[in-house]
């Protein structure tokens, strides 16, 4: 049974990977939030267009 040991370039890229992850992690947090944001500010009453004067 041979032992070696982790090549140096897997540790690179587990590095990278990490950083990719949290960079993608926090894009999918930030669209997230602004929809939820847009969506919670939507009020139907502000939404509807107002009737003011009258008809000529």
């Amino acid at each position: 049974m041979a032992i070696h040991r982790e090549h140096e370039l897997h540790s690179r890229r587990i590095g990278r990977n990490l950083g990719l992850g949290l960079v993608l992690g926090a894009f999918v947090a930030l669209v997230f939030g602004l929809t939820i944001v847009k969506v919670s500010n939507l009020d139907p009453a502000a939404a509807a267009p107002q009737v003011t004067g009258t008809a000529q």
